[in-house]
Formats: C-alpha cells, sequence, structure tokens
C-alpha cells in the first residue's frame, strides 16, 4: 500500500510515539487524522490540509463512531487505523511495606482503567472502522496495533501486561477474520522508547533500567516509526507482531 493512499487514524497523537507517527505519514502524503482525549496537548499539534485533529476518549463507544464520522467527513473514508493510545497504572498486585506491615494491592479502578484504555480503545476503534471499510467496500486497508515488550509480563504492570498481550492476540484474530475484506492487520512492540514517560525518570532509575538492554539504550520514536511504515507499506504481511526492543527479549 502507498502511504500517499491512506485516509488514516492514529490515536494518542498528541505526544510522543503517536505525534510522531501522524506527523511522518502527514510528511509522506498520508492523509491523518490525530486523536487523542488530552485537547490541551492536541491543540498544540501543528494542523495542515492533510493532518487534522479530533478529541476522543478512545474507550468511550459514542466518541469513537464520531471520530470515524469526523475522519470520512473530513477526508471522504478512512482505510487506516494506528492504535496507539495507552496509559500506565503500575503497581505490584500484592506488596507488604517491611515497616509497617501494610498490605497493599493493585486497586479495580487502576486495573480497569488500563483495560479499558489499552485494549478496549482498540477494540471499538478496530471494530468502528472495519466495520466502516466493510460496509463501503473500501479496499485495501490496514491496521496497526501498538502492543510492548511488556506483552511477555512485566513485574508491577499486571493490567498494562494483560492489555499489550491481549491486543497482540486480537492482532492475529482480527488479521484472520478481516482478511475476506481485504484488510490486514498487525502489530509493533516497543521496548523502551525515547518518550515524556521515559524522560521523566530519574537518570539512575533509567540508567539501570537500560542496562537490561542489549543495545544499552533507549530506542527512538522514527525506529518504531519504521516498523509501522514497514507494516503500512508490506501488503504481504498481516497477523504478526514486530519487536522493536533493542533486543530486551533475546
Amino acid at each position: 500500500m502507498d502511504i500517499k493512499d491512506l485516509n488514516i487514524i492514529v490515536t494518542g497523537a498528541a505526544s510522543g510515539l503517536g505525534l510522531c507517527f501522524a506527523q511522518e505519514l502527514a510528511e509522506a502524503g498520508a492523509n491523518v487524522m490525530a486523536c487523542d482525549i488530552n485537547e490541551e496537548a492536541l491543540s498544540n499539534v501543528e494542523t495542515s490540509e492533510n493532518l487534522k485533529t479530533h478529541v476522543c476518549n478512545i474507550a468511550d463507544e459514542g466518541d469513537v463512531k464520531g471520530l470515524i464520522a469526523a475522519t470520512v467527513e473530513a477526508f471522504g473514508s478512512v482505510n487506516g487505523l494506528v492504535n496507539n493510545a495507552g496509559i500506565f497504572r503500575d503497581s505490584l498486585l500484592v506488596s507488604k511495606d517491611r515497616e509497617t506491615g501494610e498490605v497493599r494491592t493493585m486497586s479495580l479502578r487502576h486495573w480497569q482503567q488500563v483495560i479499558d484504555v489499552d485494549l478496549t480503545g482498540p477494540f471499538l476503534c478496530t471494530r468502528e472502522v472495519a466495520a466502516h471499510m466493510v460496509e463501503h467496500d473500501v479496499k485495501p486497508g490496514v491496521i496497526v496495533n501498538i502492543s510492548s515488550v511488556s506483552r511477555h509480563g512485566n513485574r508491577g504492570q499486571s493490567n498494562y501486561s494483560a492489555a499489550k498481550a491481549g491486543l497482540v492476540a486480537d492482532t492475529k484474530l482480527w488479521a484472520e477474520e478481516l482478511s475476506r475484506y481485504g484488510i490486514r492487520v498487525g502489530a509493533v512492540a516497543p521496548g523502551f522508547v525515547q518518550t515524556p514517560i521515559l524522560e521523566a525518570m530519574k537518570p539512575d532509575m533509567l540508567d539501570r533500567l537500560l542496562k537490561g538492554v542489549p543495545l544499552r539504550r533507549a530506542g527512538k520514536p522514527f525506529e518504531i516509526w519504521q516498523a509501522v511504515r514497514f507494516i503500512l507499506e508490506c501488503d504481504y504481511f498481516t497477523g504478526r507482531c514486530i519487536d522493536v526492543d533493542g533486543g530486551i527479549n533475546l
């Protein structure tokens, strides 16, 4: 698929990886609808004729339907989606304070918040984009899910790991179900990437984190974009997940 033929939605596009994806897609000639729940941050995204923005909570069914409608109104149709939006609410499942003996647990609220955004959100966006493409016979189509190396399990991330593992499982399933309609589905699993979240960490903590990466550094957003671009452009790729993690899971 030629990127210039894409009318594509990028979620979580106000900053970090999503902003990189939206800007690179627009620069390559795609029509891009950059969406995010953070209206203030989204207002700082530089728009153009082929890069527009829309405020959307992807965990809300009505908001997602409105996102699809806005994209169709802006560009005529939708034939691409990058499910990038995601949040963290990290804590151990159960922990005990050594001094006080207090037992703490991951709250149901934090579990559900992450599942809602990181798994239900991509489900809703993929369902609505795919339904539009099937109903209007839009071909070809492509969907890229942004998972994480945490899908293998990461201490303190029961919620996030479950969501990102589920997203890879759904990538395979959706690829099987949607192939008959000319829709491909792939996934990218980044490792530690230079985004505002990582950059906010204390230097000593970041150093310890990166010692576990064979390449001894964090990835760059553009390096993750290169994997996303491969999936978008390679018409023989579907149903798989590409790890871009500096070798952390070797």
